[in-house]
């Protein structure tokens, strides 16, 4: 599986640990940015003091240490970098002697509607503080409404803070011992940053809350570890949802759009640095910020878990197997429906002649919806180009029907193994990027 450069050298990789909610998976990279180890694990759930699920931080760092471990011990491979991605919204809050002093609170964790109606009153209103910081009211998806809601809830804890961390800066520093912020954590939803004046939201500092941060480095930047006898350098970690869009801004120049999907699909043009506009951020629009400090204007809908509710009602209603639709070929007998804009969710089965015609009107209503979503994103250069990754993008169904509603767009079909694993390799890699690293395949309305 990998490469072997003769008995004597060990081969050069770069190791990436990418943290989901779900999957924790440490990824080795070789110098042609292909994966050549990947181990995944599942860690179970912890509750915080409120009983409320979250991450085990225990767990974890034991996951980091011993899957390291094993690699550092490979007679095959040799770490040459390290680098870190996962999910946003995560705070550690760290003592002087550097030990956690919380659980790792769940961003999904309810807020206290009278805490988040002080905070926005303070703060000159909702609608101007969102435009502000670029982001719509989230509560704990806000991290910074997190150390917020420390300070007014438990203030014998703020006391004891010494410095905040988001997620990948933590696992930077168990590896390395440095204190550090990173921009794509801090720019992304968090209440923190003012996209207007470039800099942190002055409530921080009238909260006396600025200095619990740990000092901004750059995204690129690495500091030179040791561990367990080997030394390598390592970066400070990237939030994911920048570091998947990495290998796009280095593959490619002119300007696109990408699409993300799974549970949500994400749009993302980070050719738009327009502000944000009030419509936009009631329509769930946002803004983060790049690895190189550029704003990215997204849009997202919850499509995939949409697909997978309605999906369920097809196939109860037919007896049909989920695999049929899996590999469903798109037929465009069916095109006229794009005229129709009826919600699938308000439809009657029995009215429908075959399980073909009810899951292309449910792609049909996705692809509507879809439209919709992406178009609140598209202002701005010429965008020519749209790329679609994650499971819509094995759809033929819904690349097709896509290629339809923006027909004045290339509209392709992304496949790249590990994209944000990959993106936080080459973040701290020097290596140039290889041709094909993405592979693509076309849909046309013609």
């Amino acid at each position: 599986m990998h490469q072997v450069y003769n008995n004597q050298m060990k081969a050069p990789v770069t190791a990436v640990f990418d943290i989901g909610k779900t999957n924790k998976k440490l990824l080795l990279f070789d110098e042609q940015c292909r994966v050549v180890s990947e181990h995944t694990e599942n860690l179970p759930e912890t509750v915080d003091e409120d009983g409320f699920p979250c991450e085990d931080l225990e767990r974890l760092k034991g996951f980091v240490f011993k899957s390291l471990e094993q690699v550092l011990s490979n007679p095959d491979w040799e770490i040459r970098a390290l680098n870190f991605s996962s999910y946003g919204a995560s705070l550690v809050y760290l003592d002087e002697n550097g030990k956690p002093l919380t659980p790792l609170y769940n961003y999904l964790k309810p807020y206290p509607e009278k805490l988040l109606e002080q905070f926005y009153s303070d703060c000159g209103g909702k609608e101007a503080f969102a435009a502000k910081t670029a982001s719509p009211v989230l509560g704990s998806l806000n991290s910074g409404m997190q150390l917020y809601r420390i300070k007014y809830e438990r203030p014998e804890l703020l006391e004891k803070i010494k410095t905040v961390l988001h997620l990948p800066q933590y696992l930077c520093y168990l590896i390395t011992g440095k204190l550090c912020s990173d921009i794509t954590s801090i720019g992304c939803h968090t209440n923190l940053w003012d996209f207007e004046k470039n800099e942190y939201h002055e409530w921080l500092s009238k909260e006396n809350l600025l200095d619990k941060l740990a000092a901004l480095a750059p995204s690129n930047s690495t500091f030179r570890a040791e561990f367990k006898g080997h030394h390598f350098d390592t970066g400070i970690g990237l939030h994911d949802s920048s570091a998947a869009l990495i290998p796009y801004l280095l593959s490619f120049k002119e300007p696109f759009i990408l699409i993300s999907t799974g549970t949500w699909c994400i749009s993302l043009n980070p050719f738009n640095s327009s502000p944000l506009t009030a419509d936009e951020l009631n329509s769930d629009c946002l803004c983060y910020l790049q690895y190189n400090t550029k704003p990215v204007k997204a849009s997202r809908l919850f499509a995939g878990h949409y697909h997978d509710q309605q999906l369920k009602r097809i196939t109860e209603h037919f007896g049909t197997p989920l695999s049929k639709y899996q590999e469903m070929a798109f037929d465009s007998t069916y095109l006229n429906l794009l005229n129709e804009t009826q919600h699938f969710s308000e439809i009657d089965l029995n009215t429908l002649s075959s399980d073909k015609e009810a899951y292309h009107r449910l792609m049909t209503d996705i692809i509507h919806q879809q439209k919709k979503s992406t178009g609140l994103i598209i202002n701005g250069p010429a965008v020519k180009r749209i790329f679609v990754d994650g499971g819509f993008s094995k759809n033929p169904i819904y690349m097709n029907l896509l290629a339809h509603v923006f027909p004045e767009m290339e509209v392709f079909a992304a496949s790249m193994a590990q994209a944000t694993a990959l993106g936080s390799a080459l973040m701290i890699s020097t290596l140039p990027v290889p041709d094909g690293l993405i592979e693509l395949k076309l849909y046309s309305a013609k």
